[in-house]
């Protein structure tokens, strides 16, 4: 934790233009007025790794939560959100590292942070996961003229996109070297070999994402991660785990107050299942975790919320500290992504024990594994494998495993259909469905017009809620 905080300290002293002893004179250039330090731009990028709002409203869409108060979001009121946040921020943080490691002027000095092919490769393994997030909410979107400053980028089809993030994490694992590891990694803390699995792992799960609409492609994909150099998360020791020391730097849920509980959708299920991730994903109350009924209007959900005061806040309070640690991707995620891929033909794994394997390391890494209780849940209907109903619960436990990544469960419900969910009962949107992706910001319409409609006509659906990304087919 000491030196977690060092990190972020030089990283606001980089941001104030002041030296930081802790990394000695190797900062000290006269090119630093001008050239960012490169440390402290891939500190900052992973900060904000963990979540936006986005993945708040991506997690009311495949009801991990509720709204107890507001209930607009999850009655599917049309969303107004922009990218731009994202591309002036944290990715632009990351196109910086690229191109300052690449520059033949400022390259030398970058070098003091690390090897020039480390740094890169650690921004494009981050850029990757980072548009991937973007392009699952709104489908096609600009992306190999993105981040270079023109100002009018062409929309490059989710399917280009798909591929181009499939070369990036395949090359960035290829491009470290055994040069000094990349200063400022909060997430590794510079272990390349864990840089390389945490790619190879990700590019499993997009992978998956091509079963229905390009399976051929995704099948390759697949297997080439499974077997590229550095392997795949073996253990709860792999996962991608972000630390945060509070302060100014906390665990995002820390700030997600009573406006937010866990939906009954996915409480019923632990519940009903004697799952003991309940003690988990929210507080429970005598043994039942009691979460908020979903999609309700204003008045009803007041209401239910004033007869209920012991419902539940999302994460038990162990997880929602200033200082708790948060998962981006975990073991479990990778072995049900496995079980999956081999459930429908892709490996010739053993899908039942991955399945197994997967849950368990899921109640692990939760802190929850009770040995007789999961032998009890394996046995139960809607937990034990069953011949014509693999792929529901294989699907299910996906959906579980990502909790409470939105953006993960949203994208894994929409390709699956898994957990089967009833829209909301008061929804104000035309159709009354579940929004499968999110509308064009509305000032793009103005900014970039002639681009944005050509995107809007491949829309199977148009540009609404309803709308479908690439690899969303029914």
């Amino acid at each position: 934790m000491k030196k977690f905080n060092k990190i972020f300290a030089a990283t606001l002293l980089a941001v104030l233009g002041i030296g930081c002893s802790d990394f000695g004179d190797t900062n000290v250039s006269p090119n630093a007025a001008e050239t960012p330090l490169t440390s402290a731009l891939l500190t900052n990028a992973l900060t904000t790794l963990g979540g936006t709002t986005a993945f708040t409203t991506a997690g009311l869409y495949c009801q991990y939560y509720s709204e107890t108060q507001y209930t607009d979001v999850s009655r599917y009121s049309l969303q107004n959100s922009s990218w731009s946040g994202d591309m002036a921020g944290s990715m632009y943080d990351l196109q910086n590292i690229i191109n300052i490691n690449s520059d033949p002027e400022t390259a030398e000095y970058a070098a003091f942070n690390g090897s020039n092919n480390n740094q890169i490769a650690v921004a494009r393994i981050l850029k990757a996961y980072r548009f991937s997030l973007l392009t699952d909410r709104y489908g096609d979107m600009p992306y190999s003229q993105a981040l270079t400053g023109e100002s009018q980028p062409v929309f490059d089809t989710q399917q280009a996109i798909y591929n181009g993030l499939f070369t990036e994490l395949s090359e960035a694992v290829n491009q470290f070297d055994n040069g000094a590891p990349a200063k400022g990694d909060i997430l590794f803390n510079g272990d390349i070999t864990r840089w390389k699995k945490f790619a190879n792992s990700f590019r499993l799960i997009l992978a998956l994402r091509l079963s229905k609409v390009d399976a051929t492609k995704g099948e390759q994909e697949f297997n080439d991660a499974l077997n590229a150099d550095g392997g795949v998360f073996e253990s709860n020791d792999d996962n991608a785990t972000i630390a945060y020391p509070g302060g100014a730097y906390k665990n995002p849920w820390y700030g997600i107050g009573g406006d937010f509980g866990v939906s009954e959708t996915i409480a019923a299920f632990l519940n009903g299942n004697s799952d003991n991730r309940l003690n988990a994903f929210g507080n429970p109350a005598n043994g039942v975790l009691i979460g908020v009924p979903y999609g309700l209007q204003r008045n009803d959900a007041i209401e239910f919320t004033g007869s209920n005061p012991d419902w539940s806040l999302i994460l038990n309070d162990t997880y929602r500290q200033a200082t708790s640690s948060l998962n981006v991707l975990a073991y479990s995620d990778v072995l049900l992504a496995r079980a999956e891929a081999a459930f429908i033909g892709w490996t010739s794994e053993d899908y039942t024990q991955l399945y197994q394997d997967g849950i368990q390391a899921s109640w692990e890494a939760w802190g929850v594994f009770e040995q007789e209780a999961f032998d009890a849940y394996m046995q139960k209907p809607a937990i034990a494998l069953a011949t014509g109903l693999e792929a529901e619960l294989i699907g299910t436990q996906r959906w579980l495993s990502f909790f409470p990544n939105g953006m993960q469960g949203w994208s894994e419900w929409r390709r699956t259909g898994y957990p089967v969910l009833a829209p909301s009962p008061a929804p104000v949107n035309t159709s009354g469905e579940i929004p499968r992706r999110f509308p064009y910001y509305s000032a793009e319409y103005n900014l970039n017009g002639v681009n944005l409609q050509a995107a809007v006509d491949l829309i199977n659906g148009g540009d609404t809620m309803d709308g479908r990304v690439w690899w969303d087919v029914e």
